[in-house]
């Protein structure tokens, strides 16, 4: 039984990053991640977030007419130049991905966790599609995840995941003080959705959230950056705006954390909340 009063006991610096992509170049966009992890390491950071399929682009079209080339798995040898950037930082990673099932062969949206070490520690598969990624032949993920760093426990999320509240919810049920979220959102209707949606998640449980956004073009859209870090009442800590490439560095306090919960107690009875969905947890 997770004890949702439990906090950490020490200071955790994230990042969050934002760069343009080649579109379907995997080695060239794992070069620029590791470039991004070593820029967050000589910040002194912890973790570094990345967007949304940041491996590849948001190149839906491209990576169905060739999965083979296009999709990563954890022993992938084109992770190795972002592997050897977070075991020399020190810093871990979570890098957006397009991933196949074991099993079943299906297209997935995922967010792929190299540990402060530089081996893979964790998968997490997109569980809110959208219509098109569903019509482009992309699965639904069937549980959350949740990854311990330091004794800070971080709920991921990619994209339109954020949507919807009660998987916010199911992190924070899971105990995490912190809701990490790589995402695709492009100008215009993109920005508002931005603006609006992670400080509610935020102040909805008294959570840390932090968003990895595109900053560029990537198939169909432009993203609108603002890669940026949420304090738990909802208020905006730090935006890598439109800086290309950029990063947004903060540092996560316990005592921030501890003071938002005593203010707006909104874990205190977890009965009155929706059920915790499948989830699974990894520590770095």
């Amino acid at each position: 039984m997770v004890d949702l009063h439990a906090l950490p006991s020490a200071p955790l610096t994230v990042a969050t990053g934002q760069a343009a992509c080649v579109a379907l170049d995997v080695a060239a966009n794992a070069d620029t991640a590791a470039d991004l992890v070593r820029r967050a390491g000589d910040q002194g950071a912890d973790l570094l977030v990345l967007p949304e399929l940041f491996l590849t682009g948001y190149e839906l079209p491209g990576i169905v007419a060739d999965p083979a080339t296009c999709t990563l798995s954890p022993t992938d040898s084109r992770l190795d130049l972002l592997a050897a950037a977070c075991a020399e930082t020190r810093t871990a990673v979570v890098a957006g991905a397009p991933t196949r099932d074991a099993e079943t062969g299906e297209l997935r949206i995922s967010a792929l966790v190299l540990g402060r070490d530089g081996h893979f520690a964790a998968q997490y598969d997109k569980q809110h599609v959208t219509p098109s990624e569903r019509a482009f032949g992309f699965g639904a993920g069937v549980r959350g995840c949740t990854i311990t760093l330091d004794g800070w426990r971080l709920g991921l999320g990619i994209c339109w995941d954020s949507g919807y509240p009660e998987h916010a919810r199911a992190a924070a049920l899971d105990g995490c003080h912190v809701y990490l979220v790589g995402a695709m959102f492009g100008r215009g209707n993109g920005e508002r959705q931005r603006a609006i949606i992670f400080p509610a998640r935020a102040l909805d449980n008294t959570s840390y959230v932090l968003l990895a956004n595109h900053s560029g073009p990537s198939g169909p859209f432009h993203g609108c950056g603002g890669s940026a870090v949420w304090n738990p009442d909802g208020t905006l800590l730090t935006d890598a705006a439109t800086a290309q490439p950029g990063l947004a560095v903060a540092g996560l306090l316990p005592g921030v954390l501890a003071r938002a919960r005593a203010e707006e107690p909104v874990l205190v009875d977890p009965s009155l909340s929706a059920p915790v969905r499948s989830r699974s947890g990894v520590r770095l």
